[in-house]
């Protein structure tokens, strides 16, 4: 098998797996109960949210474990609305992963305004626009650093400093970035972030969100004091381990990411758009993550072409994984090209360390014979 579908999930590390296994096996007690059989597991938590903390540049009491970045973009808009009930605006963009927009969706409903600022064909996003948007009304921004279907980037920097300026509330969802970028929550004042775990090497089921200590927080889910009384629920310590050991390997090998992946990723987009005809990029050709293409291959269904390559054992997408049950085509091609019939022949990339310079010519030539077969 050739996996490339990095931004859909990732392997648990081998180094993950061997934290994770004594909580699954003799620790397994209830870090609530006052007996030290459970309560010595409160420290394995506080080093878990150290390991998340260093990973961010954020305080470890700035750390709120959550099930996945889901929940963690639903936990912050939820406190960034209850913070400022009078206010009836939210900001966001026509490119957010779902977690995003069906919350806001849900909120138009309840008699929210919603504004879905546009992108343009490369995918970014213009600061003049969310300049015009914002207003005394307006109670939270919320956009993403990196998008999970093209990879590009938003200038989250400025975003947060244009939000700080106007008293606005600022949600990033960095489930995308972190991992792969450097993400320094001190540098990028951001009020509220998202992350999961399952990016970058840690089981699926567990996030984070990092909430500013100035930020108003009410929880999302009630029902116990865990988390500082922020979320209530039993801690999945597993998991928790998991995700503090991944962010611990993510950090150590930040330096070495970029230089590792982007050599691969050029090779495979390089190699397609050169020797595929009527080929071409979405998203911006370098303000974007260095392991994502996304590519359109004129007349040529996506599922069709997903299919072949799953038949020679290489893994690829056609968008979010969160929506692969969906009929739609994707909305993060279609807001960039909305002329075009890009958005349902597209396929994504996204790889990883792991790949090899022999998966990158094996998966150059299946994508060439697929495209021609499926085009004759």
């Amino acid at each position: 098998m050739i996996y490339l579908d990095h931004n859909a999930t990732t392997p648990v590390a081998p180094e993950v797996l061997e934290a994770m296994l004594p909580y699954l096996t003799t620790a397994w007690g209830n870090p609530s109960a006052i007996y030290q059989f459970g309560a010595r597991l409160q420290t394995v938590l506080e080093t878990a949210r150290e390991q998340v903390a260093e990973l961010i540049g954020a305080g470890p009491r700035e750390i709120l474990f959550t099930s996945g970045g889901t929940e963690a973009n639903n936990a912050a808009l939820h406190a960034a609305l209850h913070a400022h009930p009078a206010r009836r605006h939210v900001i966001t963009s026509a490119v957010e992963h779902s977690s995003v927009l069906e919350p806001c969706r849900a909120l138009e409903s309840e008699g929210y305004r919603v504004t879905c600022l546009p992108v343009d064909r490369d995918g970014l996003l213009s600061l003049t626009d969310l300049e015009n948007a914002l207003t005394p009304d307006t109670a939270v921004v919320s956009l993403m650093w990196a998008n999970n279907e093209t990879g590009v980037l938003f200038p989250v920097r400025e975003i947060a400093e244009r939000c700080r300026a106007r008293g606005v509330l600022f949600h990033c969802d960095g489930v995308q970035a972190v991992g792969k970028l450097a993400v320094n929550v001190r540098e990028v004042p951001v009020d509220y972030l998202s992350l999961s775990g399952h990016k970058f090497q840690a089981p699926k089921g567990v996030g984070a969100l990092y909430v500013r200590p100035q930020a108003p927080f009410t929880p999302l889910i009630r029902g116990g004091h865990q988390e500082q009384d922020r979320r209530g629920g039993t801690e999945a310590v597993p998991l928790i381990v998991g995700l503090g050991r991944a962010a611990e390997l993510a950090r150590q090998r930040l330096a070495d990411y970029e230089a590792r992946v982007r050599p691969l990723r050029d090779a495979l987009e390089a190699g397609l758009l050169g020797t595929v005809p009527d080929t071409e990029l979405n998203g911006h050709p370098t303000r974007r993550l260095a392991n994502t293409t996304n590519l359109t291959f004129r007349g040529v269904e996506s599922e069709a072409l997903l299919i072949l390559l799953d038949l020679e054992g290489i893994c690829a997408s056609a968008g979010s994984a969160c929506l692969a049950g969906s009929a739609e085509p994707s909305h993060v091609v279609r807001a960039m090209k909305p002329d075009s019939a890009a958005a349902r022949q597209m396929i994504r990339f996204s790889l990883g360390p792991e790949n090899t310079p022999q998966e990158i010519e094996t998966t150059l030539a299946a994508v060439r014979r697929a495209v021609n077969s499926l085009r004759t």
